[in-house]
């Protein structure tokens, strides 16, 4: 492959970490997670951190926490607005909770919400809003965060993809009353697969934790909000207080954890650099829209859309792109409304013309934490050449 879509980013660190928790012999989620949960909970300027095993997890039981609330829970068939475009997992907990998800079309330069389309989406049953920054790219969270204050809004950050991001000086990823992050082997950082519900509401820590291990009592905090621990060890090691999963991460998860987010910084430094590279070369073609970038983008990849009303069709592109192996995905999952799995979905929608297009025209090529500048400069022969 001559330019691919991932790289390994794991050095002498990561082995030795992952070699050191072999020869501990202790692999359940332990000490080794815990470490990295204060770790990135410190570098996000947040309170706490839940690991899990995978995004797509935190997602799951930071859905599943504002339902436990004490006060004003979510409940099935409240309003909550989702874009049109982003991972499946986005959704599926939403879903499965009950709840009515209204689709929201999305900006074509930015990808992430289309801000006039989410305020007319907005009405009184609304309850709560799914933020997603799209590949990297924050959304405009002051907007977001106004209508969310002026009608008393949940704010859900759907962060997995776009660790390192910052909006106004502030990472992506805390906006939210809670947030949710993945350490896949393609993100930002990388555990292999890991993911993490992070927020400053304590009891929300509280109910995460309960529910990534069983939903039960062990391993709650000093303090903890949602339940009364008793003196009865015998008892209290199996007792259960909520219809809890099992999406603890290993030890492995934890130490990978802890190396890689101190490379965190350096990766997002040349990413950006690969990033300003490709713009330069890009910006001005006008046959493609390129991601336009709000605030500071952690550059998960390039999106690339052909635009309409051309000759030059994304089939075309394609095809050199694979002559040339170049890789290339969909962007995201594209519009989530074009898949099967809708069907089975509780929802609405305003209108979805951008994100068909974003569907039908677009593609994403990598991003790396490596200088990629070469492989950059051949994507831009090759597609000059098409």
């Amino acid at each position: 492959m001559n330019y691919g879509l991932v790289s390994s980013t794991f050095g002498i660190e990561e082995k030795e970490a992952m070699l050191k928790v072999i020869e501990s012999d202790r692999f359940t989620m332990g000490d080794k997670v815990k470490e990295f949960e204060r770790a990135f909970a410190d570098y996000f300027g947040a309170k706490y951190a839940v690991m899990v095993n995978s995004g797509s997890s935190a997602n799951l039981i930071a859905v599943a926490s504002l339902f436990f609330r004490k006060e004003n829970p979510l409940k099935a068939g409240d309003e909550v607005i989702v874009p049109c475009i982003s991972w499946a997992t986005t959704y599926y907990p939403l879903h499965q909770y009950g709840l009515k998800l209204k689709f929201v079309d999305v900006d074509l330069q930015t990808l992430n919400y289309d801000i006039e389309e989410l305020k007319s989406a907005v009405s009184n049953k609304t309850k709560m809003i799914v933020a997603v920054s799209i590949l990297g790219n924050p959304c405009y969270f002051d907007e977001i965060n106004k209508i969310c204050t002026e009608k008393n809004i949940i704010l859900f950050e759907d962060n997995c993809e776009s660790m390192g991001a910052r909006f106004n000086g502030r990472h992506t990823g805390t906006f939210g009353l809670v947030n949710t992050f993945s350490t896949f082997f393609s993100h930002h950082i990388s555990t292999m697969e890991g993911g993490l519900v992070v927020t400053d509401d304590f009891e929300l820590y509280c109910l995460a934790k309960s529910l990534r291990n069983h939903g039960w009592v062990r391993d709650q905090d000093e303090g903890s909000t949602i339940c009364e621990k008793r003196n009865d060890d015998f008892y209290e090691a199996y007792r259960f207080i909520l219809p809890g999963y099992n999406v603890r991460p290993m030890e492995l998860q934890g130490a990978l954890g802890i190396e890689q987010l101190k490379k965190l910084d350096g990766f997002l430094k040349v990413r950006r650099e690969n990033a300003q590279h490709f713009v330069n070369l890009f910006k001005n073609d006008e046959r493609f829209i390129i991601q336009h970038e709000v605030g500071e983008s952690a550059w998960f990849c390039f999106t690339m859309i052909v635009k309409p009303g051309q000759a030059l069709t994304r089939g075309k592109v394609l095809e050199a792109l694979k002559h040339a192996n170049i890789a290339f995905r969909i962007i995201t999952g594209g519009n989530f409304l074009r898949h099967d799995v809708i069907k089975y979905f509780d929802y609405s929608v305003t209108k979805s013309s951008n994100a068909d297009l974003a569907h039908d025209n677009g593609f994403f090529i990598g991003n790396h934490p490596i200088d990629i500048k070469d492989q950059i400069d051949l994507l831009y022969k090759v597609l000059q050449d098409v």
